[in-house]
């Protein structure tokens, strides 16, 4: 089974995650796979990239199996999410279902999120014992802002879809039965605009926000990576995989 298919059709290039039995969590095989969707200029007939999903989840974020036997280092997401949004075009989510860690930033490094009212957003890496990169709390930050950003990863607790679309984090909400219709209603908006002003706003729109770049990090990298290496973090993976409750002890 090919876990990430791709196809482009009437200006239009469709990523579908499409590993459903696992709730389409990332594993190396996907991760590569969708860096290498979005590595290349697009041809100059397509306007507009979506990335969707099979099945009832949208992402479960990284394969904690493959992330235990891994703890140290930079995981390999935060380089495709990073290729995703500085991809030429609009880049549409169609989230079905729960996007989830990895599977939040993957639609929140989209330019445009539909979202079914049945799914849910959450970043619970504080109780597996991880923290998110400097990239990834950058992206969420400018998502959504710093109450919402504080709320995902001090807590960690899913957030409905709803209440993402009420702080302006998403960008179109859709009830279960209507999410296709309108998903295909904003994709052929998008595609039926003005292709060479669409590739200069996205430009201006990711040179806006160039200057979290330039802020000193490696303080922070060295602390990110230290919680990654934690004997907490190997408990908090073992005990999600498990599905019990970890036992924190602060080393």
């Amino acid at each position: 089974m090919t876990k990430i298919r791709m196809a482009v059709a009437a200006g239009v290039r469709t990523v579908t995650l499409n590993r459903p039995h696992k709730r389409n969590a990332l594993d190396g095989e996907m991760i590569a796979a969708l860096e290498a969707a979005f590595a290349h200029p697009p041809a100059a007939d397509e306007r507009v990239a979506v990335i969707r999903a099979e099945g009832s989840a949208f992402c479960a974020g990284l394969d904690l199996t493959e992330r235990a036997a891994r703890p140290h280092g930079a995981s390999p997401i935060e380089g495709m999410l990073a290729t995703i949004e500085r991809y030429p075009l609009p880049v549409v989510a169609v989230v079905q279902g729960d996007a989830i860690a990895g599977g939040n930033e993957l639609a929140l490094h989209c330019d445009l999120v539909v979202a079914s009212a049945a799914a849910r957003f959450a970043m619970p890496l504080a109780q597996i014992g991880l923290a998110p990169s400097w990239p990834l709390v950058k992206k969420l930050l400018e998502a959504a802002g710093p109450a919402a950003t504080r709320a995902f990863l001090l807590l960690g607790d899913p957030l409905p879809a709803a209440r993402l679309y009420e702080l302006g984090i998403i960008s179109h909400l859709a009830e279960p039965q209507d999410l296709k219709r309108t998903a295909e209603a904003v994709i052929e908006r998008v595609a039926g605009n003005a292709p060479l002003a669409l590739r200069a706003m996205k430009a201006v729109l990711l040179r806006a926000m160039a200057f979290r770049e330039q802020i000193e990090h490696a303080d922070v990298d060295r602390l990110v990576e230290a919680v990654r290496s934690s004997r907490d973090a190997q408990q908090g993976m073992a005990a999600r995989l498990a599905r019990r409750k970890p036992k924190f002890s602060g080393s």
